[in-house]
């Protein structure tokens, strides 16, 4: 097949994405397609999804932002999911890399033409009609209306066959950068495949119920009565079966349940924390944990946050809760600026990690993280876990987590930490936690756990069902 053609053009100025909204309806396709080229353009630039989708939103007059949100939300993340098939795609239909704001443009619209799940939502031509007078709306980029028609056509005529072509291709099939699907092979050499497709499938909205105020049983029936299907999955979880906004979730804005993945929901279960014991989350923020132990015992509990704006999180959650803790902006790597000398009994050390194990909620962190960021990390666990262990009381506990898939950020940073101390007794914990789900992609639905030293793919005994993020758990006694 003949490729389109294309000159690169100078960068679009600041400014420019107002020009081209204002010749754009903002309940139109094509002004959300402008938005999410945008954020994915951001996210290109080393930010994360979020902050860009906020700052994007921002720049927008409110009624505008408010119609056009939910399907700018919706393509960038379906691009991302998609984005190292749609950069293939380009490459091969575009002799000459086009400037970038068409690029990204073209990622989304291929994106978009190329998920199967997406054509019930955007109707193929529709797609390629509302790129074209996207991106003819932005001056800079005018030019290449042409092109983002030709290709776009051009794609759909023999879909089929570029979508075979673009399995060929590690990078394209599986929509993560080579080195990170390397790492996940070697990890994993039998469970890869299914790895990498769960970390492809959008996460399902799973709520945690506040055992303060109801029980998982007496939700569900709540659930039932506004119509809202759901099921149980773990000891305080439930998932629906759609996704919904927090205001149309019964209960939510009351403290009755909070959004948390049923993975992340084992933290406070393991933590074991019991009545009139002091605790220690570090790393607190936005205080999904922090929540979740304060409704399970009537502790003192100190909330630890090296970020001050993400300290705020931690009060604005608990708020809703009904629920308090001190919260203290501060390193946990160097407790002498914040601890007061008083030891905890607990100490739940839910530290930073490549967070790949939460790559279906936040596909953009495939492509900002790097591989040399991965020994930079595990420098940074050990830092803050050598800092904690001194503050726990004899015969207290520490909860070390990560919501990473990666070995170096799991089993071999317990394994170190026993080595390295050697009043450190470990405990049995649900060890490795492998993304799992019940989406439509190939080899998907089988659920992918290993023990709590092992390697072994196998169920644990962890309380949890299928469909959850990848973490993993390590718990220490101090003797």
């Amino acid at each position: 097949m003949t490729r389109s053609t294309s000159s690169r053009r100078s960068a679009p100025k600041a400014g420019t994405e107002h020009f081209a909204r204002s010749h754009l309806a903002p309940d139109s396709l094509g002004f959300a397609l402008d938005g999410a080229a945008v954020a994915v353009g951001a996210v290109r630039g080393g930010r994360a999804l979020p902050a860009a989708l906020a700052a994007g939103l921002a720049s927008m007059p409110a009624a505008s932002a408010m119609l056009a949100r939910g399907a700018i939300q919706d393509i960038a993340y379906r691009t991302l999911r998609r984005l190292g098939m749609a950069d293939w795609l380009v490459a091969q239909l575009v002799r000459k890399a086009p400037p970038a704001h068409v690029g990204n443009m073209l990622a989304c619209a291929l994106a978009l033409l190329a998920d199967d799940t997406s054509t019930a939502a955007y109707a193929p031509y529709t797609v390629v009609d509302q790129a074209v007078n996207a991106i003819g709306a932005r001056r800079e980029c005018a030019f290449a209306k042409g092109l983002v028609n030709a290709v776009l056509r051009n794609f759909l005529r023999e879909r089929e066959v570029w979508l075979s072509k673009a399995q060929a291709d590690a990078v394209s099939a599986w929509s993560y950068p080579s080195w990170w699907i390397e790492a996940v092979r070697r990890a994993w050499p039998e469970a890869w495949e299914r790895v990498l497709a769960a970390g492809n499938e959008p996460g399902p909205l799973t709520l945690r119920v506040n055992a303060r105020r109801t029980t998982v049983a007496d939700y569900l029936r709540t659930l039932d009565e506004n119509g809202i299907a759901a099921t149980t999955v773990g000891l305080h979880a439930v998932r629906l079966a759609a996704p919904l906004p927090v205001d149309r979730i019964p209960g939510f804005s009351q403290g009755v349940v909070s959004v948390q993945d049923a993975g992340a929901q084992l933290a406070a279960e393991q933590l074991g924390a019991r009545n009139a014991m002091r605790v220690l989350d570090a790393c607190a923020a936005p205080g999904g944990k922090t929540g979740h132990v304060l409704e399970l015992a009537d502790v003192e509990l100190v909330a630890l946050e090296s970020d001050a704006a993400r300290a705020a999180r931690i009060d604005e959650n608990l708020s809703r809760l009904g629920l308090k803790a001190q919260v203290v902006v501060g390193d946990a790597g160097d407790p002498s600026r914040w601890h007061d000398g008083r030891p905890f009994d607990r100490i739940l050390a839910d530290v930073p990690c490549s967070a790949s194990g939460i790559v279906r909620r936040h596909p953009d962190v495939r492509w900002l993280r790097r591989t040399t960021d991965i020994p930079a990390l595990v420098a940074e666990q050990r830092r803050i876990l050598d800092a904690l262990w001194p503050l726990l009381a004899p015969g207290g506990e520490l909860l070390y987590v990560t919501c990473s898939i990666f070995p170096e950020e799991g089993e071999e940073q317990a394994r170190w930490f026993e080595r390295a101390h050697e009043d450190a007794v470990r405990l049995d914990a649900p060890g490795q936690l492998m993304p799992t789900c019940l989406g439509a992609t190939a080899g998907c639905s089988a659920p992918v756990s290993t023990g709590t030293r092992a390697g072994q793919l196998e169920r644990t005994g962890a309380d949890i069902d299928h469909d959850h993020d990848g973490f993993f758990y390590a718990r220490f006694q101090k003797r």
